[in-house]
């Protein structure tokens, strides 16, 4: 039985002959309707994909500026909880300092993976790059102020004692006259 002929005696009622019209016919022998060319279509086509394109790369510029921006909201949220942790050493201060100083260090080793989805040759991430690392340099001084006012940090001579040579000997005292 060929592929898609039915034979009289199988019982069918109806039968649904498939044939390949591909080599009598050809979509160009069809003329097209009056109004229509094919041309025109191409080129609807080429600018509705123009289009669509813009459009993707103005939202990707827009979210990449929204990412960049990001971290302006952190800066807030994390200079409330240091202020709330005190100027004490204690290990909710140290915690909230090492966290402040940690964030903005991932941040700026990953800047590269954040802005990746928004990478486009239409879309310039230069600017929003320095933006995102401006503001996660603050982030990062934050952290170093609050280490300094812990006095966390090496600011003073008195700090550095241990590794000082030892004063030179400016006088010498001898004993007293030996009572025999």
């Amino acid at each position: 039985m060929d592929k898609g002929k039915a034979v009289m005696g199988s019982g069918r009622r109806w039968a649904v002959e498939f044939t390949d019209n591909s080599t009598s016919h050809s979509s160009r022998d069809i003329p097209d309707p009056p109004g229509f060319t094919r041309a025109s279509q191409e080129q609807d086509d080429s600018a509705l994909s123009k289009q669509k394109k813009d459009a993707e790369a103005n939202w990707k510029a827009q979210k990449a500026w929204e990412v960049a921006q990001a971290p302006f909201k952190n800066l807030f949220m994390m200079a409330f909880m240091m202020w709330m942790a005190g100027s004490t050493v204690h290990l909710f201060s140290i915690g909230i300092t090492f966290s402040a100083l940690l964030q903005p260090v991932n941040a700026l080793r990953g800047v590269g993976k954040v802005f990746e989805p928004y990478k486009d040759n239409k879309v310039d991430l230069l600017a929003p790059k320095l933006v995102f690392i401006a503001l996660n340099l603050v982030g990062l001084g934050l952290g170093i102020w609050k280490l300094n006012t812990l006095g966390l940090l090496p600011t003073h001579v008195s700090d550095w004692v241990s590794s000082l040579p030892p004063p030179q000997e400016v006088e010498y005292s001898g004993g007293g006259i030996p009572l025999h």
